[in-house]
């Protein structure tokens, strides 16, 4: 909750969208116009253009049948959405603090939204001299070896949605822009079931991914760690893949998944 200092910041529309949506709950599933309007302090032609606004947005639907109003799937995407990805957090902030420790390698848990993915734990190695992105950082999915391990479960028909043009968004030397590439990669990725990125997104930075599951078997989330190197050692790569996985199985078995080897 914000303190007083900071209630003078407070964006006024918002802040009405919010209270009319407030206004609905166990006891007010479905509200006439004028029976919202009662329950919130507002004037009635502001109510109104918030109302209309928040139903053309997705987040009020209107039964014309009885004339009323209730919460619109965009709510319960993001209520959905802020459970699922926080519930992840919880229980893989642990485990990648653990993998960080027998791996001596900084160590992300990220999900994907859309084009992007989103870092949702990290935790740094003692002395690690890696540029350590933050707790909601997002970066382009196409950009990152986690971001092409988070495509491994969608069809093609939402991948080219994703990504409707044969060029890939953005202008940075070395990165992929080739749609149809991305493609292939990520099908390689989905047969081997994790990556080894070897300086794919920052030279001199390697990273291995592996993927975490919920219960109904979609790529939830992913676990990284990454390598001060440009090419992992050979003799560490199976020892270092091998903790990445488990790590990864451990957050799975926590959503919920089975595997079919279980």
């Amino acid at each position: 909750m914000a303190n007083d200092q900071e209630v003078k910041y407070l964006v006024p529309g918002l802040e009405r969208g919010l209270q009319l949506l407030l206004a609905f709950g166990e006891q007010h599933r479905d509200l006439t116009f004028a029976e919202l309007h009662r329950l919130v302090d507002m004037p009635k032609a502001t109510a109104y253009r918030v109302v209309q606004t928040l139903e053309y947005m997705g987040f009020l639907e209107r039964n014309t049948r009885t004339n009323t109003f209730s919460l619109g799937m965009n709510v319960l995407r993001l209520g959905f959405e802020y459970i699922a990805s926080l519930d992840v957090a919880q229980v893989g902030q642990p485990v990648i603090e653990q993998l960080r420790d027998v791996s001596q390698c900084s160590s992300h848990l990220a999900i994907r939204d859309g084009r992007d993915i989103i870092y949702i734990a990290r935790v740094s190695a003692a002395g690690s001299r890696i540029n350590q992105v933050s707790i909601g950082t997002r970066l382009p999915v196409h950009c990152t070896s986690l971001g092409r391990m988070l495509l491994t479960d969608i069809s093609r028909a939402d991948f080219e949605q994703l990504f409707p043009h044969e060029r890939l968004p953005g202008n940075t030397p070395g990165q992929l822009h080739d749609r149809e590439a991305l493609w292939q990669m990520v099908q390689q990725d989905k047969a081997r079931g994790y990556v080894i990125g070897e300086s794919f997104f920052r030279h001199g930075i390697s990273s291995i991914v592996y993927p975490v599951y919920d219960r109904s078997g979609r790529v939830a989330a992913v676990v990284s760690i990454l390598v001060p190197s440009e090419e992992i050692p050979q003799s560490d790569r199976e020892r270092l893949q091998n903790e990445v996985r488990l790590a990864a199985d451990k957050i799975s078995g926590f959503l919920g998944y089975l595997s079919q080897a279980s």
